[in-house]
């Protein structure tokens, strides 16, 4: 699979769901196993549903990332914006959250929920977390949802995460991980990549390029193991055969949290 190949369809996949929540159908991705039931519905409940239904994320960062007043936050990858809305809330009026995504519709459909939810300090952008468009030193957490295991380069991301943050900056987000080897077949299909399985590290490959990228406290947390149904369900989908791949993936695919920090 070739990088342009791998971003042209991951850009494919996302821009659909974008168009189907913009025109007011079911925005989910049938990767119901990983992005189901994330987000508690207290904290979903004052937030535009083109927000809610354009999540396809494996984790709830925001929460997990102890965000502080007065911070400014940046999302690899924010979709329809469910993520940066919610850093906006936690960071108050005194912090700015920044939500870069490089599909122009889903950039169009985070700036639509910002307007229906009224928040001022926030800034969606337009482009790649390969070439994050911001200086030096600019944010002081970044966190992303599912995404940079959907990038064909993830050294190039997590270098750039570390030169936009600030001395002391945090790295917090939620991603898949695999723990051991997956089958060829799953690795190959470009279905399973978008649908944030196929494109995942496997955990110490990860652990060893944020460190390399200048990371410490590196540290990854499982939060949701994805066992045999789960995989099935996953595999079925991209017209596999489930049955036998998902007993050899099952347990090894899990959401987690990857917390890291940039030396003060």
């Amino acid at each position: 699979m070739s990088d342009a190949r791998i971003k042209d369809t991951v850009k494919q996949k996302y821009a659909e769901t974008a168009l189907r929540v913009l025109s007011g159908n079911q925005g989910k991705c049938g990767c119901d196993p990983v992005s189901s039931n994330l987000y508690d519905p207290a904290e979903t409940a004052a937030l535009p549903e083109g927000a809610v239904l354009a999540s396809l994320g494996c984790g709830n960062p925001t929460a997990l990332a102890e965000l502080h007043d007065g911070e400014t936050v940046l999302d690899l990858g924010s979709g329809g914006g469910i993520d940066v809305l919610l850093s906006a809330s936690r960071v108050g009026p005194n912090g700015k959250a920044y939500g870069l995504d490089m599909t122009d519709e889903m950039v169009a459909l985070a700036r639509a929920n910002q307007r229906k939810a009224g928040v001022t300090n926030v800034e969606f952008l337009k482009g790649e977390i390969e070439h994050i468009p911001l200086p030096d030193a600019a944010v002081d957490v970044i966190i992303s949802n599912c995404v940079i295991n959907l990038s064909a380069d993830k050294r190039r991301v997590l270098h750039e995460a570390f030169r936009v943050l600030k001395p002391g900056g945090r790295f917090a987000v939620s991603d898949v991980v695999v723990r051991g080897e997956i089958p060829p077949p799953v690795r190959k299909s470009m279905e399973l990549w978008v649908g944030c399985v196929a494109g995942a590290l496997e955990e110490q490959d990860y652990k060893s390029l944020l460190t390399e990228a200048g990371f410490v406290d590196v540290w990854v947390e499982p939060t949701r193991v994805y066992e045999f149904e789960a995989a099935r369900a996953a595999l079925t989908g991209a017209g596999l055969e489930s049955e036998v791949l998902a007993r050899e993936v099952a347990g090894r695919i899990m959401g987690a949290f990857i917390r890291a920090r940039k030396p003060a």
